[in-house]
């Protein structure tokens, strides 16, 4: 535990030095709600947003979309970062354990993704005047399940990508279709087509429907173990390709 401590603390060190880090994690949250507030404000449209305010229902949504960012952006770049340059390679000769080198990625993860959230929060209750969540234990869980997901989804990317900007790629390009599909982008009562079937089936759907179920009392379905198999299922099979070189 005392390794891991010290792995988490020199891992959050690393990643604050990365840009990337500070843009998609808190920068860009904040500015998605500033343009959509800015557009929707907080008036309740019955055809819209499961029925409530627009931003009652984009706040939880975003706090989802923050484990998203760090998970599948932040997170894949550092692993094959850390891959590409040897500093997996050495780790593992050293000696240092798989866990503790992951573990330590996901708890960093976890601390920006938690003060990104905050802030986010504390703003638009001062902006926009948001509800509260209904259910702190209920917040809490979904936090810490779509995070887990989107923490074993990017440890997945980072396995089995050959470099950063590999990753990098990828992992925005996941986030965004998840932004325009999964529903913190247009309201999914308006996707058309193919793009609801398709936003139906993507975790980030899913996490913000476990997210406002402790946040607005709104039924979550079968949202919560949807999310707990994309953790489990990413998490096996990046136990299985996780690669040190």
């Amino acid at each position: 535990m005392r390794l891991l401590t010290k792995m988490s603390w020199l891992e959050l060190k690393l990643f604050l030095r990365e840009p990337l880090t500070v843009l998609f994690a808190v920068a860009l949250p904040l500015l998605v709600l500033f343009v959509m507030g800015g557009v929707f404000g907080n008036e309740v449209d019955a055809e819209f947003y499961r029925g409530i305010g627009a931003m009652d229902y984009y706040v939880p949504a975003y706090v989802a979309l923050v484990t998203a960012s760090v998970g599948l952006i932040s997170l894949p770049v550092h692993i094959a970062g850390n891959r590409e340059l040897g500093v997996l390679k050495r780790y593992h000769a050293s000696g240092m354990p798989t866990w503790v080198v992951v573990g330590a990625s996901v708890i960093t993860m976890f601390i920006i993704a938690l003060f990104s959230a905050v802030l986010l929060v504390a703003v638009a209750k001062l902006v926009h005047n948001i509800a509260m969540p209904d259910s702190t234990s209920g917040v809490s869980a979904a936090f810490v399940v779509s995070g887990l997901a989107f923490a074993a989804l990017g440890v997945l990317l980072g396995a089995v990508l050959p470099n950063a900007r590999a990753a990098q790629a990828l992992g925005v390009l996941l986030w965004f279709v998840m932004l325009i599909l999964g529903g913190a982008g247009p309201p999914p009562e308006v996707l058309t087509g193919v793009m609801d079937p398709i936003g139906r089936i993507t975790p980030l759907r899913h996490a913000i429907r476990a997210m406002q179920d402790g946040w607005l009392r709104l039924d979550a379905g079968l949202s919560w173990l949807i999310v707990a198999l994309v953790f489990v299922g990413a998490t096996a099979a990046a136990n299985r390709y996780f690669r040190w070189e």
